[in-house]
């Protein structure tokens, strides 16, 4: 039959072309941009939390939302002030309400917070409206692992917010808590954000003026004999579980009291 070298000459020709087909180089699928990498934000001037996209941070926007509705009701006697650690007494609502509910007390920490965003956040607005006896302040371990933020710029970024805060509520007293141990064991080299929040603590413990700023380390508390830190007290070596929170509680207890008066 006539057509049938036809048919095998159309079908060699498709299957060459296949063939070709398959050995043709590809073409590389185009890089998608990527945003050049923030410059590192200085810990003593005062600064929103930013997303990778240099737009502030959705959840700190929100929660800054939050409390400055908190802040407009004008009842808090006592407010903690900070990062996720103090963020964390959210999980440990019981014991919360147990030692503050009788300060009225308002948490005002966000989780990733750094040293300047706590003093953008007094500087806008979240010590509007209020005039607490008592701030519980504790800021800055998110700081050590940045390079540019030396223990003398976290230092001064922390006194900056407290001057802030007397700027907008001139009596309050202010517990001023020594960065928390983190880490699992004290060595410069394998653990050098241990060494830098003592650094730090060592410049801010000279705040203390024994009238509006109170110096409190409480680190010691959180740990074995040798310096070791647990994770039956900081399960990531950086944030409390419960029993964490409690010896935060037991420790402060009475200097509070006396602070809030």
């Amino acid at each position: 039959m006539k057509f049938i070298p036809s048919l095998l000459l159309s079908l060699s020709v498709l299957g060459a072309t296949a063939a070709f087909a398959a050995d043709a180089p590809k073409k590389a699928a185009p890089k998608k941009a990527t945003a050049p990498a923030l410059p590192a934000q200085p810990a003593d001037v005062a600064a929103p939390k930013l997303g990778p996209d240099g737009k502030v941070n959705t959840g700190f926007a929100k929660s800054h939302e939050a409390f400055l509705a908190e802040a407009k009701k004008g009842e808090a006697q006592v407010v903690f002030l900070g990062d996720s650690i103090t963020a964390g007494w959210n999980n440990q609502k019981p014991l919360f309400d147990k030692e503050y509910a009788q300060y009225k007390a308002v948490n005002f920490g966000i989780g990733g917070d750094r040293v300047q965003h706590v003093l953008w956040r007094v500087e806008n607005g979240e010590f509007e409206g209020i005039k607490p006896k008592a701030v519980v302040l504790m800021i800055g371990t998110n700081n050590a692992g940045i390079a540019d933020n030396s223990p003398e710029q976290i230092a001064a970024g922390i006194k900056n917010i407290i001057d802030a805060i007397h700027k907008r509520s001139a009596g309050t007293k202010i517990l001023l808590l020594a960065i928390f141990p983190r880490g699992e064991k004290e060595d410069p080299k394998l653990n050098p954000g241990r060494a830098k929040n003592q650094a730090v603590n060592a410049i801010i413990s000279k705040f203390d003026d024994g009238k509006l700023v109170h110096y409190f380390d409480i680190g010691a508390k959180f740990l074995q004999a040798d310096g070791t830190l647990t994770k039956e007290i900081m399960p990531d070596f950086l944030h409390p579980k419960e029993k964490g929170y409690q010896i935060e509680a037991d420790a402060i207890r009475e200097k509070l009291a006396s602070l809030a008066k």
